[in-house]
């Protein structure tokens, strides 16, 4: 194993903050905390799911606008809640549809990113994932002050950025891991290719029931199971009741 934090005492600590929740009593976050992961695993399960993403939301896309999926349009208004403007800042959700019913398809980063990239998509739920290992302290959702740091690449070159005062956004002891929710994650606990333990955030809104939000985490332990012969992994729901 590596010298990821305990997944179970992780878990426990992570926090969703009340003036998250005031903006959206209906949200709900899946934490799956995964450790024993190869990195020298084959892509090929990687690129199953991938195919098979990129044909349903094809088929999405065929049938009407993107924004009328009714968990993207529920994003949509969250987004609006704290100022920010979906047709600018796109979900994640919404992003990763445009792409893989696109000519280009799903972008390919490496065999993790890959294979969480298409679950969202086969799901229709924002899911982001980082690396355990350069986590410091648990995960927390809050609503920014804007003192908070955020690190970035703009323009090929590393950056410090701040997120605006009232943004909702993920973070650790050391600063914002993901930026408006589920727009952008950074650059110091990005998954790479050598990593071996991991953090998964699946977000759900009304009209995503329970049901479906453990259909999306089991069906990403399975396939992470694909990619390591010791996966270890432990799972939390937080948010509302």
């Amino acid at each position: 194993m590596t010298d990821a934090p305990d997944l179970k005492r992780f878990l426990a600590d992570a926090r969703i903050d009340p003036e998250v929740l005031a903006l959206r009593p209906d949200y709900r976050a899946a934490l799956l905390v995964v450790d024993g992961i190869d990195p020298a695993a084959s892509t090929a399960l990687g690129d199953a799911l991938v195919a098979e993403a990129e044909a349903s939301a094809r088929e999405l896309l065929a049938a009407g606008p993107v924004e009328e999926e009714p968990h993207v349009a529920a994003w949509r208004e969250a987004y609006r809640g704290f100022g920010a403007k979906p047709q600018r800042t796109r979900n994640s959700l919404e992003a990763l549809l445009r792409r893989a019913g696109g000519d280009a398809g799903l972008p390919r980063v490496n065999a993790l990113t890959d294979v969480y990239n298409a679950i969202s998509v086969l799901h229709r739920i924002p899911l982001g994932g980082e690396d355990l290992t350069r986590y410091r302290g648990s995960a927390r959702l809050v609503r920014a002050t804007g003192a908070e740091e955020f690190d970035a690449v703009a323009g090929g070159v590393e950056v410090v950025e701040h997120p605006e005062p009232g943004e909702v956004v993920w973070r650790d002891d050391a600063g914002v891991t993901c930026r408006r929710w589920n727009w952008r994650q950074g650059r110091r606990t990005a998954l790479t290719g050598g990593t071996t333990a991991a953090l998964f955030i699946l977000d759900a809104l009304a009209p995503v029931d329970d049901a479906a939000l453990d259909a999306a985490v089991d069906h990403l332990a399975t396939a992470l199971g694909g990619l390591g012969a010791d996966v270890t992994s432990a799972t939390r729901t937080v948010g509302a009741a």
